[in-house]
Protein backbone atom coordinates (compact mmCIF):
# COMPACT_ATOMS: atom_id res chain seq x y z
CA UNK A 1 0.00 0.00 0.00
CA UNK A 2 1.02 3.62 -0.43
CA UNK A 3 2.67 5.13 2.65
CA UNK A 4 -0.03 6.98 4.67
CA UNK A 5 0.68 10.68 5.05
CA UNK A 6 0.46 12.93 8.10
CA UNK A 7 0.05 16.64 8.70
CA UNK A 8 1.07 17.94 12.12
CA UNK A 9 -0.66 21.08 13.43
CA UNK A 10 1.09 22.86 16.33
CA UNK A 11 4.01 20.66 15.33
CA UNK A 12 6.62 22.23 17.61
CA UNK A 13 9.89 20.32 17.40
CA UNK A 14 8.08 17.34 15.88
CA UNK A 15 7.79 14.76 18.67
CA UNK A 16 4.28 13.70 17.61
CA UNK A 17 5.45 13.40 14.00
CA UNK A 18 8.59 11.50 14.98
CA UNK A 19 6.47 8.83 16.65
CA UNK A 20 4.32 8.45 13.52
CA UNK A 21 7.42 8.39 11.30
CA UNK A 22 8.83 5.58 13.45
CA UNK A 23 5.60 3.67 12.75
CA UNK A 24 5.99 4.02 8.98
CA UNK A 25 4.01 7.17 8.20
CA UNK A 26 5.24 9.95 5.93
CA UNK A 27 5.24 13.41 7.45
CA UNK A 28 4.48 15.95 4.73
CA UNK A 29 3.74 19.19 6.58
CA UNK A 30 4.05 20.86 9.96
CA UNK A 31 2.32 24.04 11.08
CA UNK A 32 3.60 26.26 13.88
CA UNK A 33 3.93 30.00 14.39
CA UNK A 34 7.28 29.80 16.21
CA UNK A 35 10.25 30.10 13.87
CA UNK A 36 12.68 27.88 15.87
CA UNK A 37 10.04 25.13 15.94
CA UNK A 38 9.50 25.21 12.19
CA UNK A 39 13.24 25.30 11.50
CA UNK A 40 13.76 22.30 13.79
CA UNK A 41 10.82 20.47 12.20
CA UNK A 42 12.09 21.16 8.68
CA UNK A 43 15.63 20.09 9.57
CA UNK A 44 14.55 16.72 10.94
CA UNK A 45 11.92 15.89 8.32
CA UNK A 46 13.69 17.39 5.29
CA UNK A 47 10.80 19.76 4.61
CA UNK A 48 10.49 23.42 3.73
CA UNK A 49 7.49 24.58 5.76
CA UNK A 50 7.04 28.23 6.70
CA UNK A 51 6.01 29.60 10.08
CA UNK A 52 2.25 30.15 10.11
CA UNK A 53 -0.23 31.44 12.66
CA UNK A 54 -2.97 28.92 13.43
CA UNK A 55 -5.40 31.83 13.81
CA UNK A 56 -5.33 32.11 10.01
CA UNK A 57 -7.66 29.09 9.99
CA UNK A 58 -10.16 30.57 12.46
CA UNK A 59 -12.37 32.27 9.91
CA UNK A 60 -11.09 31.13 6.51
CA UNK A 61 -12.26 27.77 5.20
CA UNK A 62 -10.19 28.43 2.08
CA UNK A 63 -7.07 28.31 4.25
CA UNK A 64 -8.15 24.90 5.54
CA UNK A 65 -8.86 23.64 2.02
CA UNK A 66 -5.33 24.62 0.99
CA UNK A 67 -3.92 22.14 3.46
CA UNK A 68 -3.02 18.80 1.90
CA UNK A 69 -5.51 15.97 2.31
CA UNK A 70 -3.85 13.27 4.38
CA UNK A 71 -4.71 9.98 6.02
CA UNK A 72 -3.85 11.38 9.44
CA UNK A 73 -4.02 14.74 11.22
CA UNK A 74 -2.21 15.16 14.52
CA UNK A 75 -1.81 18.17 16.75
CA UNK A 76 -0.84 19.39 20.17
CA UNK A 77 -2.46 22.77 20.90
CA UNK A 78 -0.39 24.91 23.29
CA UNK A 79 -1.15 23.80 26.84
CA UNK A 80 0.25 26.69 28.86
CA UNK A 81 -3.13 28.26 29.70
CA UNK A 82 -4.58 24.88 30.67
CA UNK A 83 -1.63 23.90 32.83
CA UNK A 84 -2.31 23.73 36.56
CA UNK A 85 1.13 25.25 37.17
CA UNK A 86 0.32 28.40 35.19
CA UNK A 87 -0.37 31.10 37.77
CA UNK A 88 -1.50 28.34 40.13
CA UNK A 89 -3.99 27.14 37.54
CA UNK A 90 -5.87 30.46 37.53
CA UNK A 91 -4.76 31.70 34.12
CA UNK A 92 -7.31 32.68 31.48
CA UNK A 93 -8.21 29.53 29.53
CA UNK A 94 -9.78 31.39 26.58
CA UNK A 95 -6.79 31.26 24.24
CA UNK A 96 -6.28 27.54 24.91
CA UNK A 97 -9.93 26.80 24.13
CA UNK A 98 -9.80 28.92 20.97
CA UNK A 99 -6.68 27.22 19.60
CA UNK A 100 -8.09 23.78 20.35
CA UNK A 101 -11.35 24.59 18.60
CA UNK A 102 -9.46 25.82 15.54
CA UNK A 103 -7.66 22.48 15.41
CA UNK A 104 -10.99 20.66 15.66
CA UNK A 105 -12.39 22.95 12.95
CA UNK A 106 -9.62 21.87 10.57
CA UNK A 107 -10.24 18.21 11.43
CA UNK A 108 -13.98 18.60 10.86
CA UNK A 109 -13.54 20.01 7.36
CA UNK A 110 -11.05 17.31 6.36
CA UNK A 111 -13.19 14.57 7.91
CA UNK A 112 -16.57 15.55 6.42
CA UNK A 113 -15.54 16.87 3.01
CA UNK A 114 -16.66 14.88 0.00
CA UNK A 115 -14.16 12.17 -0.92
CA UNK A 116 -12.32 12.51 2.40
CA UNK A 117 -9.31 10.25 2.80
CA UNK A 118 -8.87 10.96 6.50
CA UNK A 119 -8.40 7.73 8.42
CA UNK A 120 -7.84 9.18 11.87
CA UNK A 121 -6.94 12.22 13.91
CA UNK A 122 -5.30 12.63 17.31
CA UNK A 123 -4.81 15.55 19.68
CA UNK A 124 -2.56 15.80 22.73
CA UNK A 125 -2.88 18.17 25.68
CA UNK A 126 -2.48 18.41 29.45
CA UNK A 127 -5.06 16.49 31.52
CA UNK A 128 -6.72 19.63 32.89
CA UNK A 129 -7.76 20.64 29.36
CA UNK A 130 -10.63 18.11 29.53
CA UNK A 131 -12.71 20.20 31.91
CA UNK A 132 -12.41 23.30 29.73
CA UNK A 133 -13.51 21.74 26.44
CA UNK A 134 -16.95 20.67 25.29
CA UNK A 135 -18.02 17.04 25.17
CA UNK A 136 -18.88 17.52 21.51
CA UNK A 137 -18.94 20.24 18.87
CA UNK A 138 -21.51 20.88 16.15
CA UNK A 139 -20.60 22.45 12.82
CA UNK A 140 -22.28 25.65 14.02
CA UNK A 141 -20.17 25.73 17.18
CA UNK A 142 -17.00 25.36 15.12
CA UNK A 143 -17.99 28.23 12.83
CA UNK A 144 -18.77 25.82 9.99
CA UNK A 145 -22.54 26.30 9.78
CA UNK A 146 -22.57 27.70 6.25
CA UNK A 147 -19.98 25.19 5.06
CA UNK A 148 -22.11 22.36 6.44
CA UNK A 149 -25.18 23.68 4.63
CA UNK A 150 -23.25 23.99 1.36
CA UNK A 151 -22.11 20.39 1.79
CA UNK A 152 -25.64 19.23 2.61
CA UNK A 153 -24.86 18.52 6.24
CA UNK A 154 -27.04 19.81 9.06
CA UNK A 155 -25.61 22.86 10.78
CA UNK A 156 -26.43 21.39 14.20
CA UNK A 157 -25.01 17.95 13.43
CA UNK A 158 -22.16 16.85 15.68
CA UNK A 159 -18.93 17.33 13.77
CA UNK A 160 -16.49 16.23 16.47
CA UNK A 161 -17.25 14.21 19.57
CA UNK A 162 -14.75 14.29 22.42
CA UNK A 163 -16.75 12.52 25.14
CA UNK A 164 -15.69 8.89 25.23
CA UNK A 165 -12.83 9.66 22.86
CA UNK A 166 -10.39 11.00 25.44
CA UNK A 167 -8.06 9.24 27.82
CA UNK A 168 -5.16 10.25 30.03
CA UNK A 169 -2.10 8.23 29.07
CA UNK A 170 1.24 8.10 30.89
CA UNK A 171 4.23 8.04 28.56
CA UNK A 172 6.08 5.79 31.01
CA UNK A 173 3.60 3.03 30.14
CA UNK A 174 4.75 3.17 26.52
CA UNK A 175 8.51 2.94 26.93
CA UNK A 176 9.36 6.55 27.72
CA UNK A 177 11.72 6.98 30.71
CA UNK A 178 9.51 9.79 32.00
CA UNK A 179 6.30 9.86 33.99
CA UNK A 180 4.36 12.32 31.85
CA UNK A 181 0.57 12.25 31.82
CA UNK A 182 -1.26 13.77 28.86
CA UNK A 183 -4.79 13.49 27.57
CA UNK A 184 -5.10 12.02 24.08
CA UNK A 185 -8.25 12.74 22.10
CA UNK A 186 -9.06 11.45 18.66
CA UNK A 187 -11.02 9.25 16.35
CA UNK A 188 -10.43 6.37 13.97
CA UNK A 189 -12.95 7.39 11.35
CA UNK A 190 -14.09 3.92 10.26
CA UNK A 191 -14.60 2.91 13.87
CA UNK A 192 -16.32 6.22 14.74
CA UNK A 193 -14.30 6.29 17.93
CA UNK A 194 -10.73 6.16 19.11
CA UNK A 195 -9.07 2.92 20.16
CA UNK A 196 -6.27 3.53 22.62
CA UNK A 197 -3.10 1.42 22.68
CA UNK A 198 -2.54 -0.95 25.58
CA UNK A 199 0.29 -0.25 28.00
CA UNK A 200 3.60 -1.94 27.19
CA UNK A 201 5.35 -1.09 30.46
CA UNK A 202 4.19 -1.01 34.06
CA UNK A 203 5.17 0.68 37.32
CA UNK A 204 4.29 -2.49 39.22
CA UNK A 205 5.63 -5.77 37.78
CA UNK A 206 2.96 -7.45 35.68
CA UNK A 207 2.86 -10.44 33.39
CA UNK A 208 3.76 -9.59 29.77
CA UNK A 209 4.67 -5.99 30.71
CA UNK A 210 8.16 -4.61 31.07
CA UNK A 211 9.04 -2.44 34.09
CA UNK A 212 9.10 1.32 33.61
CA UNK A 213 12.38 2.65 32.26
CA UNK A 214 14.44 4.68 34.69
CA UNK A 215 16.59 7.78 34.42
CA UNK A 216 19.71 5.78 35.24
CA UNK A 217 19.06 3.55 32.22
CA UNK A 218 19.28 6.64 30.02
CA UNK A 219 22.24 8.29 31.73
CA UNK A 220 24.25 5.08 31.93
CA UNK A 221 24.03 4.64 28.16
CA UNK A 222 25.12 8.19 27.39
CA UNK A 223 28.68 9.48 27.78
CA UNK A 224 29.05 11.74 30.81
CA UNK A 225 28.84 15.46 30.06
CA UNK A 226 32.42 15.97 31.24
CA UNK A 227 33.79 13.28 28.92
CA UNK A 228 36.40 14.17 26.34
CA UNK A 229 36.18 13.63 22.61
CA UNK A 230 36.39 9.96 21.72
CA UNK A 231 36.26 8.07 18.46
CA UNK A 232 33.94 5.20 19.28
CA UNK A 233 30.35 4.16 18.77
CA UNK A 234 27.53 4.48 21.29
CA UNK A 235 24.05 2.96 21.22
CA UNK A 236 20.91 5.01 21.65
CA UNK A 237 19.46 4.52 25.19
CA UNK A 238 15.95 4.11 23.76
CA UNK A 239 16.75 2.56 20.38
CA UNK A 240 19.71 0.20 20.93
CA UNK A 241 19.89 -0.68 17.25
CA UNK A 242 20.80 2.96 16.52
CA UNK A 243 24.54 3.56 16.85
CA UNK A 244 26.52 6.71 16.15
CA UNK A 245 30.02 7.96 16.84
CA UNK A 246 30.44 9.86 20.10
CA UNK A 247 31.87 12.75 18.12
CA UNK A 248 28.49 13.08 16.36
CA UNK A 249 26.50 13.26 19.63
CA UNK A 250 25.27 16.83 19.99
CA UNK A 251 24.13 18.87 23.00
CA UNK A 252 25.71 16.57 25.59
CA UNK A 253 29.25 17.67 26.35
CA UNK A 254 28.82 20.96 28.18
CA UNK A 255 28.61 21.96 31.84
CA UNK A 256 25.11 22.61 33.22
CA UNK A 257 26.32 23.16 36.78
CA UNK A 258 24.25 25.41 39.04
CA UNK A 259 25.39 28.11 41.40
CA UNK A 260 25.12 27.06 45.02
CA UNK A 261 22.41 29.67 45.63
CA UNK A 262 20.38 28.16 42.77
CA UNK A 263 20.45 24.51 43.77
CA UNK A 264 19.97 25.35 47.44
CA UNK A 265 16.80 27.25 46.57
CA UNK A 266 15.50 24.21 44.70
CA UNK A 267 16.55 21.87 47.49
CA UNK A 268 14.62 23.88 50.05
CA UNK A 269 11.47 23.98 47.94
CA UNK A 270 11.68 20.24 47.28
CA UNK A 271 12.54 19.00 50.76
CA UNK A 272 11.23 21.69 53.12
CA UNK A 273 8.40 23.52 51.34
CA UNK A 274 6.08 25.47 53.66
CA UNK A 275 2.93 23.64 52.59
CA UNK A 276 3.76 21.00 49.97
CA UNK A 277 5.09 17.44 50.26
CA UNK A 278 8.68 16.33 50.18
CA UNK A 279 10.44 15.53 46.92
CA UNK A 280 13.78 13.89 46.17
CA UNK A 281 16.90 16.02 45.97
CA UNK A 282 18.77 15.28 43.84
CA UNK A 283 16.53 13.23 41.56
CA UNK A 284 15.83 9.59 42.28
CA UNK A 285 17.38 8.10 39.16
CA UNK A 286 16.07 4.60 39.80
CA UNK A 287 12.65 5.53 38.48
CA UNK A 288 11.31 7.43 35.46
CA UNK A 289 12.04 11.12 35.32
CA UNK A 290 9.49 13.63 36.44
CA UNK A 291 7.95 15.67 33.63
CA UNK A 292 10.42 17.59 31.49
CA UNK A 293 9.14 21.16 31.37
CA UNK A 294 9.61 23.78 28.67
CA UNK A 295 11.64 26.08 30.88
CA UNK A 296 15.22 25.35 31.88
CA UNK A 297 15.44 26.37 35.51
CA UNK A 298 17.46 25.21 38.48
CA UNK A 299 15.83 27.12 41.33
CA UNK A 300 12.25 25.83 41.37
CA UNK A 301 10.51 22.92 43.05
CA UNK A 302 9.89 21.43 39.59
CA UNK A 303 13.54 21.69 38.53
CA UNK A 304 15.21 18.41 37.57
CA UNK A 305 18.60 18.31 39.28
CA UNK A 306 21.39 15.71 39.23
CA UNK A 307 24.65 15.43 41.12
CA UNK A 308 27.38 16.82 38.88
CA UNK A 309 30.08 14.57 37.45
CA UNK A 310 32.61 17.28 38.27
CA UNK A 311 34.05 16.90 41.77
CA UNK A 312 32.97 20.27 43.15
CA UNK A 313 31.43 21.56 46.35
CA UNK A 314 29.08 24.53 46.42
CA UNK A 315 28.96 26.15 42.99
CA UNK A 316 28.56 23.46 40.34
CA UNK A 317 28.01 20.64 42.84
CA UNK A 318 24.64 19.90 41.21
CA UNK A 319 23.42 20.38 37.66
CA UNK A 320 20.41 20.30 35.40
CA UNK A 321 20.15 17.72 32.58
CA UNK A 322 21.82 18.46 29.28
CA UNK A 323 19.53 19.05 26.31
CA UNK A 324 20.52 15.64 24.96
CA UNK A 325 19.65 13.92 28.24
CA UNK A 326 16.30 15.72 28.31
CA UNK A 327 15.60 14.74 24.70
CA UNK A 328 16.38 11.07 25.45
CA UNK A 329 14.13 11.22 28.51
CA UNK A 330 11.40 12.49 26.18
CA UNK A 331 12.03 9.52 23.88
CA UNK A 332 13.75 11.27 20.97
CA UNK A 333 16.50 9.37 19.10
CA UNK A 334 20.02 10.67 19.66
CA UNK A 335 20.12 11.65 15.98
CA UNK A 336 17.24 14.12 16.40
CA UNK A 337 18.45 17.71 16.33
CA UNK A 338 17.14 20.90 17.94
CA UNK A 339 18.00 24.32 16.56
CA UNK A 340 18.68 27.41 18.64
CA UNK A 341 20.32 28.37 21.92
CA UNK A 342 20.08 26.30 25.10
CA UNK A 343 16.88 27.97 26.32
CA UNK A 344 15.22 27.58 22.92
CA UNK A 345 16.21 23.91 22.74
CA UNK A 346 14.79 23.29 26.21
CA UNK A 347 11.48 24.80 25.16
CA UNK A 348 11.44 22.71 22.00
CA UNK A 349 12.11 19.53 23.96
CA UNK A 350 9.82 20.23 26.91
CA UNK A 351 6.84 21.23 24.76
CA UNK A 352 7.05 18.12 22.57
CA UNK A 353 4.92 14.99 22.50
CA UNK A 354 6.90 11.91 23.56
CA UNK A 355 7.70 9.99 20.34
CA UNK A 356 7.39 6.63 22.11
CA UNK A 357 3.78 7.38 23.06
CA UNK A 358 3.06 8.77 19.59
CA UNK A 359 4.44 5.58 18.00
CA UNK A 360 2.09 3.43 20.09
CA UNK A 361 -0.87 5.56 18.98
CA UNK A 362 0.26 5.29 15.36
CA UNK A 363 0.67 1.53 15.58
CA UNK A 364 -2.79 1.18 17.09
CA UNK A 365 -4.21 3.13 14.14
CA UNK A 366 -2.43 0.82 11.70
CA UNK A 367 -3.83 -2.18 13.55
CA UNK A 368 -7.42 -0.90 13.47
CA UNK A 369 -7.23 -0.01 9.77
CA UNK A 370 -5.47 -3.31 8.98
CA UNK A 371 -2.38 -1.58 7.66
CA UNK A 372 0.96 -3.42 8.00
CA UNK A 373 2.71 -2.86 11.33
CA UNK A 374 6.50 -2.57 11.58
CA UNK A 375 7.99 -4.64 14.38
CA UNK A 376 10.82 -2.19 15.08
CA UNK A 377 10.72 1.61 15.06
CA UNK A 378 11.95 3.20 11.85
CA UNK A 379 14.71 5.63 12.84
CA UNK A 380 16.02 8.12 10.33
CA UNK A 381 19.78 8.71 10.15
CA UNK A 382 21.22 11.94 11.44
CA UNK A 383 20.84 14.83 8.96
CA UNK A 384 24.10 15.38 7.10
CA UNK A 385 24.34 19.13 7.57
CA UNK A 386 26.82 20.93 9.84
CA UNK A 387 25.82 21.27 13.48
CA UNK A 388 26.80 24.89 14.00
CA UNK A 389 24.04 25.00 16.61
CA UNK A 390 25.68 22.26 18.73
CA UNK A 391 25.95 23.12 22.46
CA UNK A 392 29.04 20.94 23.01
CA UNK A 393 31.98 22.90 24.43
CA UNK A 394 33.92 20.16 26.32
CA UNK A 395 34.72 22.87 28.91
CA UNK A 396 34.13 23.15 32.64
CA UNK A 397 31.94 26.08 33.64
CA UNK A 398 33.43 29.05 35.48
CA UNK A 399 31.19 30.47 38.21
CA UNK A 400 32.07 34.14 38.05
CA UNK A 401 28.70 35.89 37.93
CA UNK A 402 26.38 34.60 40.66
CA UNK A 403 22.72 35.41 40.01
CA UNK A 404 21.12 38.23 41.99
CA UNK A 405 17.58 38.61 43.20
CA UNK A 406 15.48 41.65 42.42
CA UNK A 407 15.68 44.61 44.78
CA UNK A 408 12.96 44.23 47.38
CA UNK A 409 12.69 40.45 46.99
CA UNK A 410 10.61 38.76 49.65
CA UNK A 411 12.18 36.24 52.02
CA UNK A 412 10.41 33.42 53.82
CA UNK A 413 12.26 30.45 55.23
CA UNK A 414 11.96 27.94 58.08
CA UNK A 415 14.58 25.43 59.29
CA UNK A 416 12.28 22.37 59.13
CA UNK A 417 8.73 21.10 59.41
CA UNK A 418 8.07 19.08 62.54
CA UNK A 419 4.82 18.35 64.36
CA UNK A 420 2.86 19.97 61.54
CA UNK A 421 4.45 23.28 62.55
CA UNK A 422 6.90 25.65 60.90
CA UNK A 423 8.72 28.51 62.62
CA UNK A 424 9.52 31.14 60.03
CA UNK A 425 11.80 34.10 59.45
CA UNK A 426 10.47 36.57 56.88
CA UNK A 427 10.95 40.14 55.71
CA UNK A 428 7.22 40.70 55.21
CA UNK A 429 3.98 40.01 57.07
CA UNK A 430 2.98 36.52 55.92
CA UNK A 431 -0.62 36.94 57.10
CA UNK A 432 -1.12 40.05 54.99
CA UNK A 433 1.01 38.73 52.12
CA UNK A 434 2.26 42.28 51.68
CA UNK A 435 5.41 43.93 50.40
CA UNK A 436 8.85 43.77 52.00
CA UNK A 437 9.17 45.84 55.17
CA UNK A 438 12.24 47.43 56.71
CA UNK A 439 12.02 44.95 59.57
CA UNK A 440 12.22 41.16 59.95
CA UNK A 441 9.48 38.97 61.39
CA UNK A 442 9.27 35.82 63.49
CA UNK A 443 6.11 33.77 63.00
CA UNK A 444 4.79 30.26 63.45
CA UNK A 445 2.44 28.45 61.08
CA UNK A 446 0.19 25.64 62.28
CA UNK A 447 -0.40 23.18 59.44
CA UNK A 448 1.24 22.55 56.12
CA UNK A 449 -1.29 24.16 53.79
CA UNK A 450 -2.15 27.62 52.61
CA UNK A 451 -4.51 29.46 54.93
CA UNK A 452 -3.52 27.65 58.12
CA UNK A 453 -3.25 29.81 61.28
CA UNK A 454 -0.15 31.96 61.53
CA UNK A 455 1.00 33.85 64.62
CA UNK A 456 3.65 36.55 65.03
CA UNK A 457 6.12 36.82 67.90
CA UNK A 458 7.46 40.22 68.98
CA UNK A 459 11.14 41.02 69.11
CA UNK A 460 12.90 39.92 72.31
CA UNK A 461 10.41 37.08 72.78
CA UNK A 462 13.41 34.73 72.88
CA UNK A 463 14.22 36.07 76.36
CA UNK A 464 10.87 34.79 77.66
CA UNK A 465 11.66 31.22 76.67
CA UNK A 466 15.34 31.17 77.55
CA UNK A 467 14.70 29.80 81.05
CA UNK A 468 12.38 27.09 79.69
CA UNK A 469 15.04 25.98 77.21
CA UNK A 470 17.79 25.98 79.83
CA UNK A 471 15.91 23.28 81.79
CA UNK A 472 16.90 20.80 79.09
CA UNK A 473 20.46 19.48 78.97
CA UNK A 474 20.42 19.89 75.19
CA UNK A 475 18.95 23.35 75.74
CA UNK A 476 21.98 24.55 77.69
CA UNK A 477 24.23 23.42 74.85
CA UNK A 478 21.93 25.06 72.31
CA UNK A 479 21.88 28.41 74.12
CA UNK A 480 25.65 28.40 74.39
CA UNK A 481 26.02 27.91 70.64
CA UNK A 482 23.41 30.51 69.67
CA UNK A 483 24.76 33.19 72.01
CA UNK A 484 28.44 32.50 71.48
CA UNK A 485 29.16 32.41 67.77
CA UNK A 486 25.87 32.25 65.94
CA UNK A 487 24.51 35.65 67.02
CA UNK A 488 27.68 37.36 65.80
CA UNK A 489 26.86 36.22 62.26
CA UNK A 490 23.60 38.22 62.14
CA UNK A 491 23.67 41.51 60.24
CA UNK A 492 21.28 44.43 60.62
CA UNK A 493 17.99 44.48 58.74
CA UNK A 494 19.40 46.39 55.75
CA UNK A 495 22.49 44.22 55.46
CA UNK A 496 20.41 41.05 55.69
CA UNK A 497 18.24 42.25 52.81
CA UNK A 498 21.23 43.25 50.70
CA UNK A 499 22.95 39.92 51.26
CA UNK A 500 19.77 38.08 50.38
CA UNK A 501 19.35 40.03 47.14
CA UNK A 502 23.00 39.54 46.18
CA UNK A 503 22.97 35.91 47.39
CA UNK A 504 26.31 36.31 49.08
CA UNK A 505 27.54 36.58 52.67
CA UNK A 506 29.86 39.44 53.64
CA UNK A 507 32.18 40.45 56.51
CA UNK A 508 31.74 37.19 58.47
CA UNK A 509 27.98 37.70 58.40
CA UNK A 510 25.60 35.11 56.96
CA UNK A 511 22.89 35.88 54.46
CA UNK A 512 19.39 34.83 55.67
CA UNK A 513 19.15 31.47 53.91
CA UNK A 514 22.48 30.44 55.42
CA UNK A 515 21.37 31.54 58.89
CA UNK A 516 18.32 29.31 58.61
CA UNK A 517 20.43 26.41 57.31
CA UNK A 518 22.79 26.80 60.26
CA UNK A 519 19.88 26.68 62.71
CA UNK A 520 18.82 23.42 61.14
CA UNK A 521 22.32 22.01 61.45
CA UNK A 522 22.76 23.15 65.06
CA UNK A 523 19.49 21.60 66.23
CA UNK A 524 20.16 18.42 64.27
CA UNK A 525 23.66 18.11 65.76
CA UNK A 526 22.41 18.62 69.33
CA UNK A 527 19.94 15.80 68.82
CA UNK A 528 16.43 16.54 70.09
CA UNK A 529 14.60 14.32 67.63
CA UNK A 530 11.36 12.85 69.03
CA UNK A 531 11.60 14.96 72.21
CA UNK A 532 8.45 16.84 73.17
CA UNK A 533 8.00 20.21 74.85
CA UNK A 534 5.07 19.97 77.31
CA UNK A 535 3.80 23.54 77.53
CA UNK A 536 1.91 23.20 80.83
CA UNK A 537 1.58 26.66 82.41
CA UNK A 538 3.81 28.54 79.97
CA UNK A 539 1.94 28.70 76.66
CA UNK A 540 4.42 29.55 73.95
CA UNK A 541 2.63 27.98 70.99
CA UNK A 542 -1.04 28.98 71.19
CA UNK A 543 -3.60 26.22 71.55
CA UNK A 544 -0.93 23.54 71.59
CA UNK A 545 -0.31 21.27 74.58
CA UNK A 546 2.59 19.32 73.14
CA UNK A 547 5.09 20.63 70.59
CA UNK A 548 8.33 19.12 69.24
CA UNK A 549 11.21 20.45 71.31
CA UNK A 550 13.03 21.22 68.07
CA UNK A 551 10.41 23.89 67.29
CA UNK A 552 10.94 25.60 70.64
CA UNK A 553 14.65 25.79 69.85
CA UNK A 554 13.90 27.04 66.33
CA UNK A 555 11.63 29.76 67.71
CA UNK A 556 14.39 30.98 69.99
CA UNK A 557 17.01 31.11 67.23
CA UNK A 558 14.78 32.76 64.64
CA UNK A 559 13.51 35.35 67.07
CA UNK A 560 17.11 36.04 67.98
CA UNK A 561 17.77 36.75 64.27
CA UNK A 562 14.82 39.12 63.81
CA UNK A 563 15.47 40.90 67.12
CA UNK A 564 19.19 41.33 66.46
CA UNK A 565 18.63 42.52 62.88
CA UNK A 566 15.94 45.01 63.84
CA UNK A 567 17.91 46.34 66.83
CA UNK A 568 21.26 47.00 65.14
Amino acid sequence: METPKVIDIFCGAGGFSEGFRQAGFEIIQGIDYWEPAIKTFNFNFSLNCSAKNILDFESSIDEIELLPDTEVIIGSPPCVTFSSSNISGKADKTSGVTLTQIFLRIVAVKKWKKGSKLGGWFMENVPSSIKHLGIEYTFEELGLGEWATENKIGRTKVAIKLEGNQKILNSANFGCPQSRERVISGEIIKRRKVIFPEALYSKVPQENLKPWKSVCEIKSHLPKPNSGIEIKLISDPNYPELKISIIDLTDQFYDTGLYESEWKQSKFLKTNHPYMGKMSFPENEDRPSRTITATKIGTSREAIIYKSEYERMGNGEYRTPTVREAACIMGFPITYQFLGGEGTKWRLVGNAVCPTLARSIANQLRKELKWPIFQNPIIQPCPKENFDFNLNTFLEKEFKNPPKRNVGSRFRRHPFKDGNITVTLSNYDIDKNDEVKSIWFTSVQYGNGKGFPSFHFPDFFYKKIELVISHYDSGKEFLAIINNGFSEKIGNNTTLQQMYENQVSINNLLEPTELIEEINQIIEKIGVENQIFEQQDSEVFLNKERVPLSQLFALYAINKISTTANSK
